[in-house]
């Protein structure tokens, strides 16, 4: 019987005082242990990188949830999640059918050729940055319009309608949004992607949503609801995510002088191994990677019976010493390529490539181009989004 009182709640907020660091009580947590969640549920928390790892590879667990025992986030997202299933809720062999879908579209090769875009995309930031206001805040100014345009023009999202899709957006990664408004945003983008695969179907472009209107929607194969739904997950997790990453890791560097320099006097393999080093040291995924067991299984000496939610922290996993020396330290020269920010496994990030492409082009470019970018307020001022989905920076007050 689990011991209410001793069971700690998740998810837990960051380290007061130290904003890019996991909360120490899940550092004081057992490897493999019990968590009390919103609904009163005791899921199993996961938080060594060897055992992280070894359930998000594991067959054995599902991302199914429809299945008993799921550890939910939230009474919004279960009451969404359960009516309105994305790629990140199916499991063999509907995963792999889907995600084929889309893999052609996120190749090396592809992220590759969209590298001279991106590039123009983020000069054209930094143009308009230099002729308006100084300061000005990082976040409106340029980590939240380069993703935007970014998976617009490969989705073929018009980016006129970007306020209404950012607005949209910011509802549906909310850790604790309130219930109708939710629902009514998911529905609101649904709408706005079943139109835009209509309109695409009949006239199609070379961009995703006009594939999939021809390939699936034409043939019967998918509906104009099951490739919106599939939209909508590409679309918020496709800016929001890399918007929070490029502010954040700003802001870190900012705490970090010594890194920050040697990210913007480095070379491009530099400025590559500086983001994965900010991957596994911010790990902005509150949510975490959530599993429930098909059947007995063991985790790091614990048996998990099957029906029992678990929940992975890759939070922890990137600060585990037993595969990143010294982990509570910024080293943007640390080989820090396996780390779990995105995830592992099966269900690891489709767009990864694309993120990393961002990442590397929005550092460097903003270094090289304002070498004297710092904080226009002291770093403790900033507010964070601690009940986010994807945790962040919400403005980025710079100067330079």
């Amino acid at each position: 019987m689990t011991d209410k009182a001793k069971t700690p709640k998740f998810p837990m907020p960051r380290a007061a005082g130290c904003p890019f660091d996991p909360a120490p009580e899940l550092a004081r947590q057992a490897p493999v242990s019990r968590v009390r969640l919103w609904d009163g549920s005791t899921p199993w928390l996961i938080t060594r990188y060897a055992d992280v790892r070894a359930l998000l590879a594991d067959p054995r667990v599902s991302v199914d949830v429809t299945w008993p025992g799921f550890p939910h986030t939230n009474a919004v997202s279960k009451a969404r999640d359960t009516r309105m299933k994305t790629l990140m809720q199916l499991d063999a062999p509907e995963h792999t059918a889907q995600r084929r879908l889309l893999t052609a579209d996120f190749t090396i090769r592809k992220m590759t050729a969209l590298r001279p875009r991106i590039q123009r995309i983020a000069d054209a930031l930094v143009d308009d940055l230099l002729a308006g206001p100084n300061p000005a805040d990082l976040v409106a100014a340029f980590a939240l319009p380069l993703p935007s345009l970014v998976i617009c023009e490969l989705l073929g999202v018009p980016y006129a309608d970007r306020d209404f899709f950012q607005r949209v957006a910011r509802t549906l990664v909310m850790d604790e949004p309130d219930p109708e408004q939710a629902m009514a945003a998911s529905e609101e983008l649904n709408a706005y992607l079943e139109d835009l695969v209509a309109t695409k179907a009949a006239d199609p472009e070379d961009d995703l949503l006009s594939r999939l209107a021809v390939e699936q929607f034409r043939t019967g194969a998918m509906t104009r609801r099951e490739i919106a739904v599939l939209g909508q997950l590409l679309m918020v997790a496709g800016h929001d995510t890399t918007t929070a990453m490029i502010a954040l890791g700003v802001t870190a560097l900012f705490a970090h002088p010594e890194q920050l320099r040697a990210v913007r006097d480095g070379d491009p393999e530099v400025v590559a191994g500086a983001v994965e080093e900010l991957l596994r040291y911010l790990s902005i995924t509150h949510t975490e990677a959530r599993r429930v067991a098909r059947e007995d299984l063991e985790i790091g000496g614990t048996r998990i019976r099957a029906g029992e939610g678990i929940i992975a922290v890759k939070s922890t996993a990137n600060r585990d010493p037993a595969a990143f020396p010294d982990p509570g330290m910024l080293d943007v020269g640390r080989k820090a390529r396996h780390h779990v920010a995105f995830g592992y496994g099966t269900h690891q990030c489709l767009g990864q490539g694309l993120a990393r492409v961002e990442l590397r082009i929005a550092y460097r470019t903003l270094l090289r181009r304002l070498p004297a970018l710092a904080p226009a307020v002291p770093l403790e001022r900033l507010a964070y989004k601690e009940n986010a989905v994807f945790y962040g920076v919400r403005e980025l007050p710079v100067t330079w």
